[in-house]
């Protein structure tokens, strides 16, 4: 169960990385006013959720403790980047206030994932 798990950890970071590499990249296009939200960050958003919800299961059912407040809160964070990031997917350009909710909502949900024990 152990390698199940990891592997979906790992899943669940590769999910990450696309989102956040996906905004990371679309910065200097931020500044210009032609950011946009890359199919990239849709489908990292996609994999954090699934994978997430299948890490809590597994962990569950391996007897593990959850934090089920933390997870709320990561899937209330996750929700709302889904929601912005499908909403404007195929807009030419977003405004830098989703565009900057998106990246800071990603970096809270990284911080509260690894520092909230």
């Amino acid at each position: 169960m152990d390698v199940l798990i990891n592997v979906f950890v790992a899943l669940h970071i590769i999910g990450i990385a696309s989102l956040l590499g996906g905004f990371l990249t679309q910065m200097k296009a931020m500044g210009a006013g032609t950011a946009r939200f890359v199919p990239g960050m849709l489908h990292g958003a996609l994999t954090m959720l699934v994978t997430g919800v299948i890490l809590v299961g597994l962990n569950q059912a391996d007897d593990q403790p959850v934090n089920n407040l933390k997870i709320i809160i990561k899937l209330a964070i996750l929700v709302a980047v889904l929601g912005l990031v499908y909403v404007k997917r195929d807009e030419e350009s977003v405004d830098k206030g989703p565009f900057i909710a998106v990246g800071a909502l990603t970096t809270a949900n990284i911080f509260i994932a690894t520092l909230w024990t």
